[in-house]
């Protein structure tokens, strides 16, 4: 193998054009199917199927329960089997269940369908996370996450609007209520791309014949080196990975960014809809949806942004901390404001904290950990980290139910922001790899 200057480059330019476009497309899908609920509660769901906030909350968050207790046995499932076949079930299973949301006749039977997806979707996004440690080199691969993570807010900023339109024209299609029309017409695809994803994904670099020998060379030396690499600065088995004081400090740490991610994403588009009751003003379901599309457009650039600038520096715990702390302290402000622009402004900001501190973030924990220990430590972190994920729309509800008002359950989201800026400085500290700046 001769390595020429471009080599490198142009190895992971055709890795890059490969995998991320379509592994965002099924992130976007996938986070779609799991926060679409937040569109469909205020738009007939609550009513018709006689939910207060409280059990909205609930059947919102319990989908993490689900996902908690199979997320380890399922990334180690794909270290074992390869991401091609496990993705490809997991993507059909997902698909399954959320195509039939639609039919959903009670709050009991809801119950028991989002914990059913919560259980399907186990180990699809850490499994992609593993995935990507397979593909890219540790100094640049905040950015290709971010670049796999722009999915999150274009799929909420995208779906918001796209959810809208399905809902107020596809009322009536087929006898059923545009929410569960919905959820119909947005769970097929994750089937659809279940008989694509077998076809399409290459388990590693070394399998991959759309690279050439030389590529697949070069890409497969560097990053067993670089695993070489971390194993030597000490080795990490499963168990140890599974119990390091480590790897569950940032559980937390992720548990408090991702309680700002569902918190909003489960209810924003109800707070957008207090606004009419707050200040007066009056939206369509439409014109809801791209109010709610405004605060991830927003973010999906900075994120990108941000976590580039991560790479290029090689610096971490203030590209998680720093963005954190902004969000912690911009949201709890939001419902306090004036008028609804002021308070979509406050409530940007939050959201763009949120998004450009994940990517890094994810950046700290392949630090450390590979083979095993990394399928079954990025699973723990995400599995313990997402029981954020029943909390936040839970108590949300909950608080709204108590108190009348969104603006508690907003400063609960503010404190567990802020509590994982300080977290991400104290715990990386402690981490005894360093990566190195983006070279390339």
């Amino acid at each position: 193998m001769v390595v020429t200057h471009d080599l490198p480059r142009a190895t992971l330019r055709k890795v890059t054009l490969r995998l991320v476009p379509f592994l965002g497309l099924l992130y976007f899908v996938n986070y779609l199917d799991r926060v679409n609920i937040g569109f469909a509660g205020p738009s007939g769901m609550k009513a018709d199927l006689g939910l207060t906030e409280t059990a909205f909350g609930f059947a919102s968050g319990i989908f993490f329960i689900g996902y908690l207790v199979l997320e380890v046995p399922s990334n180690l499932a794909l270290h074992r089997f390869g991401a091609r076949r496990w993705i490809a079930r997991i993507l059909a299973s997902w698909g399954v269940v959320a195509t039939a949301m639609a039919f959903v006749p009670n709050e009991t039977v809801l119950y028991v369908l989002r914990f059913a997806l919560g259980v399907a979707e186990a180990g699809f996004f850490p499994g992609i996370l593993l995935y990507l440690t397979y593909w890219f080199p540790q100094n640049q691969r905040a950015k290709f996450v971010a670049l796999f993570m722009v999915a999150v807010p274009i799929s909420t900023a995208l779906g918001s609007t796209m959810s809208s339109l399905i809902i107020q024209y596809g009322h009536g299609v087929f006898g059923l209520a545009g929410w569960r029309f919905m959820f119909l017409v947005e769970g097929v695809p994750a089937l659809l791309l279940a008989v694509v994803t077998w076809f399409f994904l290459t388990d590693s670099p070394a399998q991959a014949k759309w690279l050439t020998s030389d590529e697949r060379q070069w890409l497969s030396t560097e990053l067993a080196a670089e695993q070489a690499e971390v194993e030597k600065a000490g080795h990490w088995t499963l168990r140890k990975a599974l119990t390091d004081p480590r790897v569950l400090g940032l559980a937390l740490v992720y548990g408090g960014i991702v309680y700002g991610l569902y918190a909003l994403g489960f209810f924003l588009p109800t707070i957008i809809n207090g606004f009419q009751q707050q200040y007066g003003t009056h939206y369509s379901v439409v014109q809801r949806g791209l109010i709610n599309a405004v605060p991830y457009v927003v973010g999906a650039v900075v994120m990108v942004w941000w976590s580039r600038h991560g790479d290029r520096t090689g610096e971490r715990p203030w590209h998680v901390a720093l963005p954190a702390l902004l969000g912690g302290l911009a949201i709890p402000v939001a419902l306090y404001l004036g008028n609804p622009v002021a308070a979509m402004v406050a409530v940007t900001v939050c959201a763009v904290g949120v998004l450009a501190a994940l990517p890094t973030f994810w950046a700290l924990p392949s630090a450390f950990l590979s083979g095993a220990a990394a399928a079954g430590g990025i699973a723990l972190i995400n599995s313990i980290g997402n029981i954020s994920g029943f909390a936040a729309p839970y108590v949300t509800g909950w608080l709204k139910d108590w108190t009348g008002t969104q603006r508690a359950g907003l400063w609960v989201v503010g404190a567990c922001m802020i509590g994982s800026a300080v977290g991400a400085l104290v715990l990386w500290k402690r981490t005894s790899v360093q990566p190195q700046k983006d070279s390339t």
